[in-house]
């Protein structure tokens, strides 16, 4: 009961119109900056965070809260117009989000993504608000072992249950994690396929690979096909910028379902939202194989849904393990630590007690910014779904612009340019030849977490192989492991057997 009565003077503080304006604004900035290609959420947090000097603690974090979220769905606006997604975090929507917008259904993709990330939000904040001590002591139960079992899962679900072809799924993690060893071992500080270039010291940027294969390669392949559909015409976008009902019951299990995904991954410090949100992907395309009617490829709702809910239900609960155990579990969540510690604030346990005023308003201000991005965002739908209907020469070419000078903004790099192209031919190739691309992009981003833990396990337990599946919690994800790959055999039996 304690905590509604605190939530309740939180709301009291996050209402007051200054602060509704603050909240506004953050929502509007954020998703402005997330919106342009090569920036994405986190960039919108560090680039904004200057303008919040001048306010008072409580006014900037609540100003931070609209920053939060708004920056999180203007990720999911560039992938779904413009194969283009600002962050990691949106690129499991963006599959079918894409081929939704080119069936001339942007509208309603974008509509699905702000209502997934509305729902997921609000389940996650909720629970933040009732139960962060209960969220912040499940979160110590991960250890190194735990962490590499859930890197495990994340690599076979998206490239051999995921994937169509088995094979064309180990092939593309394999290109992942090759991309992911180059650089310095963190281990031994040895070199790793560098070439001797300082610039690939620390490894091949995420943004560079993401926005070379989604947005270059995208490029390249209609470029390559001269009678390619969404080349000769401009795409039609049905108007509304709400769901049918059909359409929304559709929708509604997967946002449930992404949330459920979402939820226990903002207390982990796996690195952000990727690994539920490809999770989520997997699930309901692995459903959508049992349907009568398969959608996915073709532009299925679903696969908005459930990605878009476990993105932000991750980015909701990951705003808990920073207040009460002062864990960034993202990038965005880091950046907010630094705020923090900006103005002499340390996020942890004892956080509540020497600032509660602040953390309550801030929770309660989440809520708010959550109903300011589905308002501010709904209408304008078919206003951002007109970006498909510019001329497809100049629409790529302006992708083209906007992918190299996000990309050469970011790291100042000639070394990022080379290696953008590059990986945009390596995209390109592998549309060509149906290799999927999200086996890549998990290897590239879970790659150095999955080696890091995998070596610390062994430090730690002597290279006792037995140590990887010790705990309850390891055998359990293995087990549904197990479960998924024995699944998915006896599907695909079934089907050849058909």
């Amino acid at each position: 009961m304690d905590q509604l009565a605190n939530l309740a003077g939180g709301f009291a503080t996050a209402l007051t119109p200054i602060n509704i304006l603050w909240v506004f604004l953050g929502a509007l900035m954020g998703t402005a900056v997330g919106v342009l290609p090569g920036l994405g959420s986190a960039m919108a947090v560090a680039l904004l965070l200057p303008v919040t000097f001048s306010l008072d603690p409580t006014g900037a974090f609540i100003m931070f809260a609209g920053v939060y979220y708004g920056g999180l769905f203007g990720d999911s606006i560039t992938g779904i117009l413009l194969n283009t997604p600002g962050n990691s975090t949106a690129i499991a929507g963006t599959f079918e989000g894409h081929k939704m917008a080119l069936a001339g259904r942007a509208p309603q993709a974008l509509a699905t993504s702000a209502i997934g990330a509305f729902t997921g939000g609000l389940i996650a904040t909720t629970l933040v608000a009732l139960f962060s001590p209960l969220l912040a002591e499940a979160a110590t139960a991960f250890g190194p072992a735990e962490f590499f079992a859930l890197t495990v899962l994340a690599f076979v679900a998206t490239a051999a249950i995921v994937a169509d072809s088995v094979l064309k799924g180990l092939t593309a993690l394999a290109i992942g994690l090759a991309i992911a060893m180059v650089g310095i071992d963190t281990q031994t500080g040895a070199l790793r396929f560098t070439g001797g270039l300082p610039e690939l010291f620390d490894g091949i940027s995420v943004l560079v690979v993401t926005v070379g294969l989604l947005a270059l390669g995208e490029v390249l392949y209609i470029a390559s096909k001269r009678r390619h559909p969404s080349s000769d015409r401009l795409v039609e976008n049905s108007g509304r910028p709400f769901l049918s009902r059909r359409e929304f019951r559709e929708a509604l299990p997967a946002w449930l379902r992404g949330t459920g995904f979402g939820i226990p991954f903002g207390v982990i410090p796996v690195g952000g939202s990727e690994i539920p949100t490809f999770l989520a992907y997997g699930n309901e395309r692995r459903l959508d194989r049992k349907s009568r009617n398969p959608q996915f490829g073709k532009g299925a709702i679903r696969g908005v849904a459930g990605p878009e809910a476990a993105g932000n239900a991750t980015a909701g609960t990951a705003m808990g393990a920073l207040l009460t155990l002062g864990l960034p579990t993202s990038a965005t969540a880091a950046i907010l630590l630094a705020a923090f510690q900006q103005y002499g604030l340390q996020p942890g346990p004892l956080l509540f007690d020497r600032a509660g005023d602040l953390v309550w308003a801030l929770i309660a201000s989440l809520f708010v910014g959550l109903v300011v991005l589905l308002v501010l965002n709904l209408p304008f739908a078919p206003l951002w779904a007109q970006l498909l209907r510019i001329p497809k020469p100049y629409l790529y070419a302006g992708i083209c612009t906007f992918a190299v000078l996000g990309t050469y903004a970011a790291s100042s790099s000639l070394v990022d340019l080379a290696l953008l192209i590059g990986i945009g031919l390596v995209g390109f190739l592998m549309r060509r030849h149906d290799i999927p691309l999200a086996p890549v992009l998990i290897a590239v981003i879970l790659g150095p977490l999955a080696e890091t833990e995998m070596r610390r396990t062994l430090a730690i337990n002597e290279g006792d192989l037995g140590s990887f599946v010790a705990g309850p919690i390891t055998i359990v994800i293995y087990a549904v492991l197990l479960l998924g790959i024995a699944g998915a055999i006896w599907t695909k039996t079934r089907r050849a057997a058909a």
